[in-house]
């Protein structure tokens, strides 16, 4: 009685839904679940997960900051945790003069300005670590909007990762420079 009930209840109200159009919705919709809860969980983990946002550093040795950059310029990405909040990332890096850059691109598309949330918050907390080989660096980030140095490390973001990033960029705010020093 009940099943017969249930079912005209069913067709009544969802006279021209498949079966099979009901299970993809659901199947969607079970996807959809399953990423935002996967997203959630993600920042608890120790740092990024490629280019998903991690949770804050959990292991590492803290260690001085280095003048001289230069041993990472062969590396193509460092994870970068900011403190507010605190959240971490993989970033694209370029050593200009012993000095470690990093920048944030697409700051002014649709996409851009959803995802990344961190670099506005970067006015407000410029505290920051880097974790390279386990070992942890705590650093401040500037941002560059000018300089003389500027042109030549847009230079080196292009060649090293084969992207046109020049100074119209940085000047509309499309791209943010930042440079890491330490605290």
């Amino acid at each position: 009685m009940f099943t017969s009930l249930n079912v005209n209840l069913h067709r009544e109200l969802n006279p021209t839904m498949s079966r099979g159009l009901q299970w993809f919705i659901g199947l969607v919709l079970a996807i959809f679940v399953a990423i935002a809860i996967l997203f959630y969980l993600i920042r608890f983990h120790d740092g990024p997960l490629e280019i998903l946002s991690g949770g804050p550093f959990q292991s590492g040795e803290l260690v001085e900051s280095v003048e001289d950059w230069s041993f990472l310029s062969d590396e193509l990405t460092i994870e970068l945790q900011t403190m507010l909040p605190p959240r971490s990332r993989t970033m694209w890096l370029v050593v200009s003069d012993n000095r470690i850059f990093v920048i944030s691109s697409y700051m002014n598309t649709k996409f851009g300005k959803v995802w990344k949330q961190w670099p506005h918050r970067v006015a407000e907390d410029s505290q920051a670590i880097v974790r390279v080989d386990s070992k942890l660096y705590e650093m401040r980030l500037i941002r560059h909007k000018q300089g003389d140095f500027v042109p030549q490390v847009l230079a080196k973001f292009g060649q090293k990762y084969g992207n046109k990033i020049d100074q119209t960029m940085v000047d509309s705010g499309s791209a943010w420079l930042f440079e890491l020093v330490a605290r």
